[in-house]
């Protein structure tokens, strides 16, 4: 199960079953370890980890002679790990954070406060709390006191979100030092292209590859502040995400925006970049904030991610 895998790990997995669906690797493609741990930023062990865990569930073979493969193929694996990646985040994790967006959670808390309102343990309260400090949110007071830190918690919030947004992205764009990576671009573009054709099924993996989208152009623009940044929005704005209530976005529209944004890049015309780029955000902007991104759906719980793609 995911909740054997640390929260690295669970990460990790998404993107690594998000390549192998978004490539279409066919029975038998290996998975070279050094290879995964490049497209997930991170090292070899966590790969290493997520790949013999794959190899439990059936969906990646090992042999020590050849190493990891792709055991079952891709139609099927989607069946098969879909619902694991959607169950990887922690409800109760999500349980806090849907509490803390509706100002229900005072700013300052305890472990005991938490446990109490909760009904959980006090271990499983402190791995929430731990996660939430890991994603800059909630930070250690003395004793087993948590204060939680300003997030995207509001409609005025994600307003000022989008507006930092349009006023970095698009300058990021036209600086002189902007230098696209192509082999990034054309994974971008396929990523994208397989939202427009359909082929993504989990709302985890829409926000990552949208997310991917933004800070990887982000880097290009060779301001490392504008990275850090965008980082920072998306990582307060993902708590958000799961929140919002169940929508039926235009995802096809906003795949084909991003296709047009990496085509004009690609062309060298950074001007035209730019200004699709302030087109696609600020269209993004009007519809969270005309519609109450708060507002809980009668049907869904705090404990379900959204089914949402954003910006």
């Amino acid at each position: 199960m995911a909740s054997d895998l640390t929260l690295n790990q669970q990460k990790v997995l998404r993107e690594i079953v998000g390549y192998i669906r978004r490539e279409r690797l066919p029975v038998g493609a290996r998975l070279p370890e050094w290879t995964l741990a490049n497209l997930t930023g991170t090292s070899r062990s966590p790969v290493r980890a997520v790949l013999d865990h794959l190899v439990e569930a059936g969906v990646v073979r090992y042999d020590k002679n050849r190493g990891y493969s792709v055991l079952t193929d891709v139609d099927r694996l989607a069946n098969d790990v879909v619902d694991e990646m959607n169950s990887a985040d922690d409800p109760l994790y999500l349980q806090v954070a849907d509490a803390r967006l509706r100002g229900q959670l005072e700013e300052s808390v305890t472990e005991a406060d938490l446990t109490r309102l909760l009904g959980a343990s006090r271990s499983e309260v402190r791995r929430v709390l731990v996660r939430a400090q890991a994603e800059g949110w909630a930070e250690r007071e003395a004793g087993y006191g948590w204060r939680f830190l300003p997030m995207i918690d509001s409609l005025e919030a994600y307003d000022d979100m989008y507006a930092l947004r349009l006023a970095i992205e698009p300058a990021g764009l036209l600086s002189p030092k902007f230098k696209p990576d192509m082999k990034e671009l054309q994974e971008l573009r396929g990523q994208q292209q397989a939202i427009l054709d359909g082929a993504y099924q989990s709302a985890t993996e829409r926000f990552e590859s949208n997310a991917r989208f933004h800070e990887l152009i982000a880097g290009w623009s060779g301001n490392r502040f504008a990275l850090q940044t965008l980082r920072r929005l998306d990582q307060l704005r993902r708590l958000a995400e799961y929140r919002q209530a169940k929508q039926d976005l235009p995802r096809a529209i906003l795949a084909r925006e991003h296709l047009e944004i990496l085509a004009a890049i690609e062309a060298g015309d950074s001007l035209a970049a730019a200004s699709l780029m302030k087109r696609h955000l600020s269209g993004a902007r009007l519809k969270k904030v005309t519609g109450d991104v708060f507002a809980p759906a009668p049907d869904q719980t705090a404990a379900t991610p959204t089914d949402t793609l954003p910006a």
